[in-house]
């Protein structure tokens, strides 16, 4: 998906970027930008570090690629801190605590706090790439989490407030035991959202297919598949679909279920 710099060497141009960050406002995050991280328990990964709270976010979001060997058995996750974890290319076998599961483009798995998630590589000797997310975990009194692993293949798709060329999938339940969840919207070119929403919950949104234009603090911004955007509370979003044929999807992330603190 060529998500990271592959450069090895000058670029043919002056040095330039489409990158925004406003910290704890918005963030773009263009793939051209992203370099790799040196992070324990991944093996032979190429891994980015996206959204973090240096950025504003109370999440951490990664985009990484297993190389044929690639690799975390040591865990991914901690005490208190819930992780999901999204196939985007190939083939990667998980494991949740000792549950063992397949996970093939769009496959996910989401971990309660606690349950430590590791993975491999399993695309016969090519590479596979993965978005990965973890957060502290706001418990309720008589409510729980628990595993899900899903594919969106198989969930529904539902008309966006009533719009029939906007698609929003639902990727965990809507318990309240769940603090958050993630969604894919789906615009077909020329669609939009319904009006410029301003809301607390924040977002971290990757670009998953198509292009897009996108309204964040009433600035509007070109962003593509391959981009990252980071929405933080109460930022003013909305977006258009352009280009011509391929919808434009993004998957993301929305906390929920939960009274703000004082």
């Amino acid at each position: 998906m060529g998500y990271r710099n592959k450069n090895t060497g000058y670029v043919s141009d002056i040095l330039a970027s489409r990158s925004v960050i406003k910290r704890a406002n918005y963030a773009i995050i263009p793939p051209d930008g992203l370099v790799n991280n040196a992070i324990p328990g991944f093996l032979n990964c190429e891994l980015s570090i996206l959204a973090t709270p240096k950025l504003g976010a109370t999440f951490v979001d990664y985009i990484v690629t297993l190389l044929s060997d690639g690799q975390n058995k040591t865990g991914f996750g901690a005490p208190g801190v819930e992780t999901f974890f999204y196939c985007l290319e190939g083939k990667i076998t998980v494991w949740a605590d000792d549950a063992k599961h397949s996970l093939s483009a769009g496959g996910y798995i989401y971990c309660p706090a606690g349950v430590m998630l590791t993975f491999e590589n399993d695309n016969g000797g090519a590479n596979s790439e993965a978005f990965l997310y973890k957060k502290k975990y706001e418990a309720v009194a008589g409510y729980d989490t628990h595993v899900v692993v899903d594919n969106v293949a198989n969930l529904e798709k539902i008309a966006y407030e009533g719009m029939e060329d906007v698609i929003l999938q639902n990727l965990l339940p809507a318990d309240l035991g769940f603090d958050m969840n993630f969604h894919i919207l789906s615009f077909e070119p020329g669609a939009c959202h319904g009006y410029i929403e301003t809301h607390y919950q924040e977002h971290g949104a990757y670009m998953l297919s198509g292009e897009g234009v996108y309204n964040l603090d009433n600035e509007w911004v070109p962003v593509k598949k391959g981009d990252y955007l980071f929405m933080g509370a109460y930022v003013p979003q909305a977006t258009y679909a352009v280009g011509r044929g391929e919808a434009f999807s993004y998957l993301y992330s929305k906390d929920c279920n939960r009274d703000p603190q004082l």
